[in-house]
């Protein structure tokens, strides 16, 4: 199994950023050093599981939210991320961003343009 240790960085790093946290912060909050969380996010150093969850509970995320996208099978690869990016809008934004991503779904199907194959159908997100 292949653990992709860039991408764990990177997702330290942008919800640390999110946040406006600093790696020092970051470090004092998971009792962690600065460099270490450096080399985290820089994929120098591999974050044991104890390491891991320290950051999680020091961001305030699940281990999900650290690990997504090194599973193979994810039917919500990017659930995720629409969630960071809706977590500081009003009620009016969602909804808003919700119909332009809803009218950009229906005009990528209706104008043939996938580029990857449609996912199996989900219980959690019935089709249209």
């Amino acid at each position: 199994m292949h653990i992709n240790y860039t991408l764990i960085g990177k997702r330290i790093r942008e919800l640390r950023m999110i946040q406006g946290l600093s790696q020092e912060s970051l470090a004092a909050f998971s009792n962690l050093s600065t460099v270490f969380i450096c080399n985290i996010e820089n994929a120098k150093k591999h974050p044991s599981l104890a390491s891991l969850i320290s950051i999680a509970d020091a961001l305030g995320v699940t281990m999900d939210d650290l690990l997504i996208g090194n599973q193979t099978n994810q039917p919500e690869d990017y659930r995720t991320d629409i969630d960071l990016l809706l977590y500081d809008c009003s009620g009016t934004e969602k909804r808003f961003l919700f119909d332009i991503l809803k009218s950009t779904k229906n005009t990528l199907r209706q104008n043939d343009w996938e580029i990857l194959p449609r996912p199996a159908k989900s219980s959690y997100y019935p089709r249209e």
